[in-house]
């Protein structure tokens, strides 16, 4: 009776591995074109023929892994106002905007200069309101500071001219 059943163990073992070598995959792509195997038949499906039951994957090199990222570089502008742009406002007021590239991140700090003075300390908003510019050419240049108060970038200088009206003394 034992013999019996271990022959019927081992039969059933052969037979599952048999089956298993039998086992067909299909492949096919799905509506946003990403490849997909299944081993059920999809409409549109071509059967993958294995040349080997043997399916070991080679050594990958996995030393990338270890390698520390690169931290991005930032880049920051002045968006507004534009280059050698003349601005006519009586009260002297000039908006500055600025765009940084990737992305603000959280800590980062802006710091606005005006003929190579600092405008105020650095903030975190990166738009600017200038009050009581005077008459003639200015230049403007933004530093971008990470959260270790370091510069991690610099925009070109852009320069912009202030008109306002002057005093008619009658002369």
């Amino acid at each position: 009776m034992n013999n019996k059943i271990l022959l019927l163990l081992i039969t059933l073992g052969l037979s599952n591995y048999g089956y298993a070598g039998e086992t067909k995959i299909y492949a096919w792509k799905d509506k946003n074109g990403v490849l997909v195997f299944s081993d059920t038949p999809h409409k549109g499906a071509q059967e993958v023929k294995l040349t080997s039951q043997d399916l070991n994957m080679p050594a990958t090199n996995t030393d990338i892994f270890d390698e520390q990222p690169q931290q991005a570089a930032f880049s920051i502008a002045i968006s507004s106002p534009d280059h050698n742009q003349t601005i006519r406002e009586n009260t002297g007021t000039v908006y500055v905007t600025s765009r940084i590239k990737p992305r603000f991140e959280t800590g980062f700090t802006i710091q606005l200069f005006i003929d190579g003075k600092a405008h105020g300390p650095a903030s975190d908003s990166s738009t600017f309101a200038i009050r009581d510019v005077e008459r003639g050419q200015h230049t403007l240049q933004l530093k971008l500071f990470n959260s270790k108060n370091q510069v991690i970038a610099t925009s070109e200088p852009c320069i912009f001219f202030m008109h306002r009206k002057g005093l008619n003394l009658g002369n």
